[in-house]
């Protein structure tokens, strides 16, 4: 049976993502606002009153007020801001966090989508956590990069008008929303020094962490931590764990691309170094596996619908 699907903020970055993806969907059919009734909330009350699902695809502040706009209502609710991803009355949608996560989404009415910087981040440092192979006190020190999209449309209008600053960082006071998520389901106990950048291309996102052997449990190895990811995300179809040196990803020029997987909802993760200095690489599209892509992942969950559906090979 056909499921109906509102998306509030379908005109954003992410909306239009999400309404590319549902369009392509064989068992939904969006319900849409024209541009005069999109801020209405009568209208808007009334496109999520016929909806089996809602995904929120605002500001937080914005979707806060959507979900007191949707009090009452029977549809499920799945945020792709930020504002309730730490909220205890919210699962966390990402599903391949840990056993039993799948089931929760699938059991809720209210979800938060991951943010993309996160899926990254956590899928990197969960499984070390979970297995014991690093503690959750371990202090550590993430580079990324980002493709200008994750900034919205103000970043993408800014990128299109100006020739300068094409690469560059931010979040300088080493502060950033994504980190209270990290925190809390990866397992850490201290806020890990984060240094995003945003680079001269759409979309794709590369997320480092290297570790050194006294980050870690006396002993650990590089292939014990292939093992940790091989088996965290055994039969996962969109997370993808490569053998340590595996020139696989690697463009022939041996570079590692982070707009490699462009307009999937795959998330790879590799493994360079040796046992004294360990390089674990995440990579996405921060559009995709970091934001529409889990979302629609989401959707196909909590709905009971094939979680492969509307997300491609």
């Amino acid at each position: 049976m056909t499921k109906n699907v509102f998306i509030d903020g379908e005109a954003g970055t992410t909306g239009l993502q999400v309404q590319a993806r549902l369009n392509a969907h064989p068992d939904i059919s969006l319900i849409s606002l024209d541009d005069q009734h999109r801020k209405d909330p009568a209208a808007r009350r009334d496109a999520m009153a016929s909806a089996d699902a809602v995904i929120l695809c605002l500001p937080d502040e914005a979707a806060v007020e959507a979900v007191t706009l949707a009090e009452g209502l029977d549809c499920i609710i799945i945020d792709a801001s930020t504002a309730h991803r730490i909220d205890p009355g919210w699962v966390y949608g990402f599903p391949e966090l840990c056993p039993g996560q799948r089931d929760a989404i699938r059991q809720s009415r209210r979800i938060a989508n991951v943010g993309c910087y996160a899926t990254a981040m956590i899928a990197m440092i969960r499984p070390l956590i979970d297995r014991g192979l690093m503690g959750p006190e371990t202090r550590l020190f993430i580079p990324a990069s980002s493709g200008y999209t994750g900034g919205g449309k103000g970043l993408i209008a800014y990128m299109d008008k100006h020739d300068e600053a094409r690469h560059f960082s931010y979040a300088l006071g080493l502060s950033h929303k994504h980190l209270p998520e990290v925190m809390h389901h990866a397992g850490l106990e201290t806020k890990p020094v984060f240094m995003p950048m945003v680079g001269d291309y759409d979309c794709g996102m590369i997320v480092h962490l290297p570790l050194v052997a006294s980050q870690l449990q006396a002993g650990v190895t590089r292939a014990q931590l292939f093992d940790a990811y091989a088996s965290h995300y055994d039969g996962e179809a969109f997370i993808g764990v490569f053998a340590p040196d595996d020139a696989a990803g690697l463009t022939d020029e041996g570079f590692f691309a982070a707009d490699a997987l462009k307009g999937t909802n795959r998330l790879d993760i590799h493994l360079f170094g040796n046992d004294d200095e360990m390089l674990v690489m995440a990579r996405l599209d921060n559009l995709g596996k970091g934001a529409s892509g889990a979302a629609v992942q989401n959707l196909n969950i909590a709905l009971g619908l094939d979680e492969h559906a509307g997300l491609g090979p």
